[in-house]
């Protein structure tokens, strides 16, 4: 993939721009236990997806009001769970890249407000734009949340790179008709080991043809 024609870059944050998988996995357990469903399962199909999702996913049998019930105590299990919530490797590397770039970047989680915004100054990260379950009628896959990051930075679609650890989030990125960077040994149209190393790609693609480089002057 030729990274020089990257115009956004859009973050997914839990796995991604912050590393909290262990508070994630506490609260599915936990929540797991109470229900009655194998943990293992949940763990299978949880990472990247709205809590609602995977509750008729794993509870098929609920109606509406209880799905909503029991996807939002397991939002709240999540919410004071932030001891060993940090910056991903190399997170603070890709913003400060993306700074000096000039490059606009945004996140968009299936987490709610409440919890990104306390995840996120746990890892002590600021976000310029950012889209949670509550912005969108229907979370990843689906593509609403990355189409509307998108028209927030002006940003057409094609010119997005979407950097995701979950299947469900680079299936909602290709809907959307972006780039996709994945990370955790799936596949994208990237594979990165960690931000750091989209950092330097990103780095020395743009600075090298000028684009987005400060020190190039707008055409």
């Amino acid at each position: 993939m030729n990274v020089s024609s990257v115009g956004a870059v859009l973050l997914d944050m839990d796995g991604t721009l912050v590393e909290s998988d262990a508070a994630v996995e506490r609260a599915w357990r936990v929540w797991a236990a109470t229900y009655g469903v194998d943990p293992e399962a949940v763990l299978t199909i949880a990472h990247g997806s709205p809590a609602d999702r995977t509750v008729r996913r794993l509870l098929p049998g609920l109606d509406d009001a209880a799905v909503a019930a029991a996807a939002g105590w397991q939002l709240e299990l999540q919410y004071d769970d932030l001891s060993d919530v940090t910056a991903s490797r190399g997170a603070c590397e890709l913003l400060e890249t993306l700074a000096r770039l000039g490059l606009p970047w945004a996140v968009v989680t299936s987490a709610d407000a409440r919890l990104a915004k306390a995840r996120l100054a746990a890892a002590g990260i600021e976000v310029p734009v950012m889209v949670t379950v509550e912005d969108v009628s229907v979370g990843k896959p689906d593509p609403e949340g990355y189409l509307r990051a998108a028209a927030l930075l002006d940003a057409p679609p094609a010119r997005c790179l979407v950097v995701e650890d979950a299947d469900v989030g680079l299936q909602a990125g290709r809907a959307a008709g972006a780039m996709t960077a994945a990370l955790k040994g799936l596949d994208g149209d990237l594979r990165l080991d960690d931000l750091g190393q989209l950092a330097g790609l990103l780095a020395g693609a743009l600075t090298t043809t000028g684009a987005r480089s400060p020190a190039a002057p707008d055409s």
